[in-house]
């Protein structure tokens, strides 16, 4: 089995050159997957993976952070997310008998 050896100079410019061409698509990649400071209806169905019933249930609940004063509802982006840890952390669970909880 051929083996190929390399110097230390020939490992620093093959990191070099990896670098130089893959800083840029990286950073491409995380600029397009940044969310706006304001979701749309439709992106935040899409980020939150629902159909239009669940968006309607939810842009209705009097807890969510939608916003209605700039023309079509708009979702804070910040405020969304600390909407979705504070009812994550504080999730009542309500079981009639004969349910209980495992």
């Amino acid at each position: 089995m051929p083996v190929t050896t390399f110097t230390d100079e020939e490992i620093q410019s093959f990191v070099v050159e990896i670098k130089n061409q893959l800083i840029p698509v990286l950073l491409q990649e995380l600029q397009q997957k940044q969310l706006p400071p304001l979701l749309s209806r439709k992106q935040f169905m899409e980020l939150a993976d629902i159909g239009p019933t669940k968006c309607n249930e939810l842009f209705n609940r009097a807890d969510f952070p939608v916003n209605r004063e700039l023309g079509y509802p708009k979702v804070p982006t910040k405020l969304f997310f600390e909407w979705l840890d504070d009812t994550t952390n504080r999730m009542e669970v309500n079981l009639k008998y004969p349910y209980k909880a495992i």
